[in-house]
């Protein structure tokens, strides 16, 4: 129903460079070690789904087989699977015990998540999240769910429903649109949504998702304005330095989220960067550059950066100023693209950090 969020991944140099970073036995390694064995033990990955079907495109798509052994790993890991809602919090507040956690999140309400991964998860006992564009449901779009499945899953104790706009549309300010006339088209989404939502389920959805995972610092307001927790689509686990409107998950469509990796993702940490500080992913030149300030006892080196489609991203770093500045060699192509970096963290284990970039003069979805 709706396009790839990206059309391009950085999964396989992901993986590649924390192979590599296994290998790291540097003395940057061992400064990284001293701050992890001082730092929280635990942040909460949320993962992200679409469809989790054979049948439906395979960009936005789990198959089922995949999806089990993903949920079957969770729990062979002895990772506790939360309540979006109050993970999120717990981790924002640095209150998650020493348990590594994870939530489960599901986009646009599909129908394969009612017939297959809903009772899966709730068999289990597992709390999991539906993300709801109310248009949808409304209209009966092929492939979503209908008002009274939802209504009969949102019975359940273990499911939340969360609002992901009224029409799945671009929430971003366009170029040349009018500051009010963005406000007001971007509110009704929002409040129309969540409205009808209420009407239906009887619930007042609290978190939000947004569209494509993209969103910019006025929108970013508006999330705040009604104290909404808010999720994109840039991958890495949720800390106490992350931002409740930028909140990060990690895609799960089978592309993603292959077994081999998901192990590093389920036990990543959040970089220990103020992700508020960070560029809200709108730019001018192309390529950007990304900057942000790493502790003082994590050096530069040992970070590792890629980007969508181009590979390993030029790291550089300013002493003096204590900055870390990261961009690609090349311009990028697509609409949507991210920038992922990754730092050994100790006991196998990695920071993770990810910022989608939105190119508002390439066309919409």
């Amino acid at each position: 129903m709706f396009a790839s969020a990206f059309p391009f991944s950085c999964t396989g140099v992901i993986e590649l460079v924390i192979s590599k970073q296994r290998r790291f036995n540097s003395v940057a390694a061992a400064a990284v070690l001293l701050l992890a064995s001082g730092a929280a033990s635990a942040d909460l990955a949320v993962l992200q789904y679409h469809h989790v079907s054979n049948e439906t495109p395979a960009s936005t798509s789990t198959t089922p087989s995949l999806f089990r052994n993903q949920i079957d790993m969770v729990q062979s890991l002895d990772i506790d699977v939360k309540p979006l809602e109050s993970a999120t919090k717990e981790a924002l507040d640095g209150d998650l015990n020493e348990s590594q956690q994870v939530a489960i999140t599901f986009d646009d309400a599909y129908s394969s998540v009612y017939t297959f991964a809903a009772p899966l998860l709730l068999e289990k006992g597992l709390p999991f999240t539906i993300f709801v564009n109310s248009q949808a449901i409304d209209d009966q779009d092929r492939g979503s769910m209908t008002w009274e499945q939802l209504e009969e899953l949102a019975g359940h104790p273990e499911v939340t429903i969360g609002n992901h706009s009224l029409d799945h549309g671009h929430l971003a300010r366009k170029p040349n649109e009018a500051d009010a006339q963005w406000h007001e088209r971007v509110s009704h989404s929002l409040d129309a949504s969540a409205a009808r939502i209420e009407e239906k389920l009887g619930v007042t959805p609290t978190l939000f998702a947004y569209p494509y995972g993209e969103y910019d610092s006025e929108l970013e307001k508006l999330i705040e304005d009604r104290e909404w927790l808010a999720y994109g689509q840039q991958s890495g686990p949720i800390g106490a330095q992350s931002a409740k409107t930028r909140l990060p998950r990690f895609p799960m469509a089978t592309s993603f989220g292959q077994l081999s990796s998901l192990k590093d993702k389920l036990m990543s940490k959040a970089l220990p960067v103020d992700a508020a500080s960070l560029p809200d992913g709108i730019f001018k030149d192309n390529p950007p550059e990304l900057r942000f300030s790493l502790p003082a006892n994590m050096p530069a080196k040992a970070l590792s950066c890629y980007g969508s489609g181009v590979g390993r991203l030029v790291v550089k770093s300013d002493e003096a100023e204590g900055a870390v500045m990261v961009t690609a060699d090349r311009a990028f192509d697509s609409r949507r693209f991210r920038y992922n970096c990754t730092y050994p963290a100790g006991d196998g284990r990695f920071y993770w950090q990810s910022v989608q970039w939105i190119d508002l003069s390439k066309p919409e979805d």
